[in-house]
């Protein structure tokens, strides 16, 4: 079980498929704002239907839908008692269908929300989060688990520490807002050299930032570690005047909360599945081996990258071929009336 993800790693790169909250907020299944993944409770069947079209469009992992499933956010919804239920539950669904599809099982910790970055205040709240959510993934068979979206690099130690005394290999990623740095102001690439000289199997970046700006911090990290690195980027077009999907402005925008895109009216801002192509290669070129998509992402992104890597997984059966159109086609049967048409459409 141990050697399973470096195994992997070493045969290529990996994808994990992520987004999970996004994508099925936008099917009704769960609330922005709390993002609490009740889904998994009520609606478990929809949860293994995702998994599924994740590894059907090339993932590698199936990722258990445990994100923001800790004490603190149960807690705002009044839902603390379902705890470990919601998370036993998230990691069935995940184990079966990594089963199914010989795919590799990922448990998952995240940033707590009550992390303010004094190690001395923050243990005692923030380590006991942690343990119960790693003990469950390690009693589920986790392959490894993930802790993600970390904003400072203290928490993302500590979820390390406790994840290393399992046994189990950690992934850890960290997310970057406005400011290039970790909410403690270290950089990527020294948050990472840290996370991999305290025995993190991967490190990287994850969230926050689109895949324009988080390709240029990625260099640095990979330089600066001799583990494997990880970028999931969240499929937006941010740029350096706004580099993270929070700071995104849409001045065409009727009715977006606050004046401003984030977190539901952010569909004008969507990557195509040419840019995460363009990432995907962009990445491997600078030495990414560990890749995927955070918020936002959808199994016809994740087949982008899958295709990019030259691979054909099931969903690319279904890939784009445009020679059959009636109108922008080149097939010789196709009328050419249509065809002649086809620069008035």
């Amino acid at each position: 079980m141990t050697d399973s993800l470096l195994a992997r790693l070493a045969q290529g790169p990996v994808i994990c498929a992520e987004g999970y909250l996004f994508e099925l907020e936008r099917r009704g299944y769960l609330q922005a704002g709390a993002y609490v993944p009740e889904v998994v409770l009520e609606d478990p069947e929809v949860v293994a239907g995702l998994h599924r079209e994740f590894v059907r469009a090339g993932s590698d992992v199936v990722e258990a839908f445990t994100y923001y499933a800790h004490r603190e956010k149960l807690r705002l919804i009044g839902r603390e008692h379902e705890l470990e239920p919601m998370n036993r539950q998230a990691l069935t669904v995940a184990a079966g269908v990594a089963r199914e599809t010989g795919t590799l099982l990922a448990g998952g910790v995240c940033n707590t929300n009550v992390f303010v970055g004094d190690r001395s205040l923050d243990e005692a709240r923030v380590r006991p989060m942690f343990e119960e959510q790693v003990s469950w993934a390690v009693d589920a068979g986790a392959d490894f688990i993930i802790g993600e979206t970390f904003q400072f690099a203290g928490e993302a130690l500590l979820a390390l520490e406790v994840i290393r005394e399992t046994g189990v290999p950690a992934v850890i990623t960290l997310a970057v807002h406005q400011e290039p740095v970790t909410r403690e102001g270290w950089t990527p690439e020294d948050a990472c050299r840290r996370l991999a000289d305290a025995g993190a199997a991967v490190v990287g970046l994850n969230c926050i930032r689109g895949p324009q700006t988080m390709l240029p911090l990625l260099g640095a990290i990979v330089d600066a570690v001799d583990v494997p690195v990880a970028a999931l980027p969240v499929p937006y077009r941010t740029h350096p005047a706004e580099p993270t999907f929070q700071s995104l402005s849409d001045r065409n925008a009727i009715g977006a909360p606050d004046g401003r895109p984030f977190p539901v009216a952010l569909d004008a801002h969507t990557c195509t599945r040419y840019d995460v192509a363009a990432f995907t290669r962009s990445a491997l070129d600078v030495g990414v081996s560990y890749l995927g998509l955070c918020c936002g992402a959808a199994p016809h992104h994740i087949r982008a990258m899958a295709e990019t890597m030259g691979r054909r997984p099931p969903a690319s059966r279904f890939s784009a071929d445009m020679s059959k159109h009636a109108y922008l086609g080149s097939d010789t049967t196709l009328l050419k009336e249509n065809l002649a048409f086809a620069e008035q459409l």
